[in-house]
């Protein structure tokens, strides 16, 4: 619902329109992506235990209202071993108490927060950074 859904806080700008500048950005960095998503926790762990399978280099992963809640995605993503890192377009720390806590902080590589849209393509310029060193 990114776009409609209240974008004061998310703006104004479509998964699609966010996937398709995320692709032109990966271009140039000899970067291919793959694009999930689904509010069913359980389709993202299943699409996570797939991908496990394929070795990735890395997982950008914007997991909502499931940061502060779901230990079965936690569990799943600890079986990756490439660098992840946690987006939100927000700013989870300065907004409702129970947002603070995040779930997944201490298993990813690093947590981007409050950026909206752009924390993507620092997302991806953090992954492109560890896959080069």
């Amino acid at each position: 619902m990114l776009g409609k859904r209240e974008p004061e806080i998310y703006g104004s700008l479509t998964l699609l329109q966010i996937n398709r500048g995320l692709t032109e950005a990966a271009r140039p960095l000899g970067l291919s992506l793959h694009f999930f998503q689904s509010s069913h926790e359980g389709a993202l762990v299943d699409e996570i235990h797939r991908i496990y399978e394929t070795s990735p280099g890395g997982v950008i992963i914007n997991p909502g209202g499931l940061t502060h809640t779901s230990v079965v995605l936690r569990d799943a993503l600890t079986m990756l071993t490439c660098p992840k890192v946690e987006v939100h377009l927000s700013n989870i720390y300065k907004r409702e108490p129970f947002r603070h806590t995040s779930l997944l902080s201490d298993i990813v590589t690093g947590q981007i927060t409050g950026f909206g849209p752009f924390g993507y393509h620092m997302a991806l310029l953090a992954l492109h950074h560890q896959l080069s060193v």
